[in-house]
């Protein structure tokens, strides 16, 4: 499991570095004496061969993980898959959303195949290509045209092959009155807490909860100049008992079309 164990180090090391508001929450929560584990990773890519979801879980699959559900996200033009370590239910799991690009624009469709032929044949081969950030040249234009048609687009575009977000298993954290209490505190400690589709998504009758903090906005260098976007906001889930007692461990799609 060593090349897991570093996988999942440089995403953690690489998420920190462009969304540096994930790291102080996690320190923010450890002062507290929290636990703090991660439930989930999310990594997003493009519906296209040779980057789609079979080349981002290539590595991990090799290394325990199997396909546990599918989630069609239409809203978002988005398909997603969740995994689990098969012979470790500890490890994190891992969300992979890849975007329908067949579903936007010939113009919009013309610019993430542009992207894509950028690449150096046989990059989505290497171990870390979950993590290997953004290796093409972008316009601001361009950007802006993907932005207009989807921000998972314009997300991929911009940030590349890397963590969307790690989410935080909130059923651990122990000093706060559920997520509501939770929020409360990020806000009371200077962090937005994200309002889209709800300040918390799922319920406990759906057996699970979800809510995230506003991503921060970075600079990002683009081939003509830098612009600012958000990045990564940090999340949480709070998972419930099934009638057989084991917590759930899926997604809710409803909950999904609506989280950064």
């Amino acid at each position: 499991m060593a090349l897991l164990d570093e996988l999942l180090r440089a995403l953690w090391t690489d998420q920190a570095a462009i969304a540096p508001q994930a790291a102080r929450v996690h320190q923010l929560l450890r002062d507290r004496g929290e636990a703090v584990r991660i439930d989930h990773i999310a990594m997003r890519t493009f519906d296209v061969p040779g980057v789609d979801i079979d080349a981002l879980d290539r590595a991990f699959v090799a290394e325990g993980y199997d396909a546990a559900q599918t989630y069609e996200l239409p809203r978002r033009k988005l398909i997603a898959y969740h995994y689990e370590h098969r012979d470790d239910p500890g490890r994190p799991k891992l969300l992979f959303s890849a975007l329908l690009v067949d579903e936007l624009s010939r113009e919009a469709q013309a610019i993430v195949r542009g992207l894509v032929d950028q690449l150096e044949p046989g990059a989505a081969a290497h171990p870390s290509f979950a993590v290997s950030g953004r290796s093409w040249q972008l316009s601001s234009s361009d950007l802006m045209t993907l932005r207009a048609e989807s921000e998972d687009a314009a997300w991929v575009a911009a940030f590349g092959f890397r963590a969307g977000h790690f989410s935080i298993d909130a059923s651990g954290l122990c000093g706060f009155d559920g997520l509501a209490g939770l929020n409360r505190f990020l806000v009371e400690s200077g962090y937005g807490v994200d309002q889209a589709g709800g300040e918390v998504k799922g319920s406990p009758a759906e057996l699970l909860e979800q809510s995230a903090t506003v991503a921060e906005l970075v600079d990002v260098e683009l081939a003509d100049r830098s612009v600012r976007m958000p990045s990564c906001p940090c999340e949480f889930a709070r998972r419930y008992p099934q009638a057989d007692g084991t917590l759930f461990q899926g997604f809710l799609p409803l909950a999904l079309s609506s989280c950064p």
